[in-house]
């Protein structure tokens, strides 16, 4: 565990610095707050998933690149991560520019709220789903998961997903943040359609799933 304790150390130092540097100044309590949700929620992770899924923790914690990866989820986790680490470095400036004072106050407790689900709908769906891996693959004993927050949507960590990209922005203070949010989570569903056709092709049981749970991420809506 201490490989990971140390993975995660050196994923919030570089997180910190991609904030704080552009910012120009440690006086940024948003982006301390984000760095508290990043530091406590990683901690959380590990030390829950090596008690309940040392399996799960594994797959948390491995190369975001993998051997039975899918070539296209390979091309798009790249980007996706690329754009993410621009995205909170673009924040950090844009926070700074305005002073940090474009958001209230309330909207950056509503943005805290926000990344606060997304931590609980995470965890919910760990406890469900041992095979929720950080990639599109398919695993050899993989099997549906249809309770918990399965029941609800097809992909309920995209869902927790939807609140941290909006509410990250929010807590920071970046309207110019916000208005790139909608790039994310376009790229958040694009990847989720891709992924039900890996599913329903190679997974057992799955086209019946999506059958009987009709939303992919938002209940009533898509």
């Amino acid at each position: 565990m201490v490989i990971y304790l140390l993975q995660l150390l050196a994923w919030s130092v570089f997180i910190a610095a991609l904030m704080l540097w552009p910012a120009g100044t440690l006086a940024f309590p948003g982006a301390w707050v984000v760095i508290a949700f990043f530091v406590l929620g990683g901690l959380a992770m590990i030390l829950w998933l090596s008690k309940h899924s040392p399996r799960l923790l594994r797959e948390r914690m491995a190369s975001p690149l993998q051997r039975d990866q899918k070539p296209w989820d390979r091309v798009w986790l790249t980007f996706f991560v690329l754009a993410f680490l621009g995205w909170l470095y673009f924040m950090g400036w844009d926070a700074a520019r305005t002073g940090f004072r474009a958001m209230p106050p309330w909207l950056q407790a509503l943005g805290g709220l926000g990344m606060a689900v997304n931590m609980l709908g995470t965890w919910w769906t760990f406890r469900e789903n041992v095979f929720a891996a950080p990639v599109v693959k398919i695993q050899k004993d993989q099997k549906v998961i249809d309770t918990g927050p399965y029941a609800i949507v097809r992909h309920p960590m995209y869902a927790s997903a939807l609140f941290f990209l909006i509410g990250m922005p929010l807590l920071l203070g970046s309207w110019l943040g916000l208005a790139f949010s909608a790039v994310f989570i376009l790229g958040v569903a694009w990847r989720a359609v891709h992924e039900e056709r890996a599913l329903s092709a190679e997974l057992s049981g799955y086209q019946a799933y999506a059958a009987r749970v009709r939303y992919r991420l938002v209940p009533f809506v898509w």
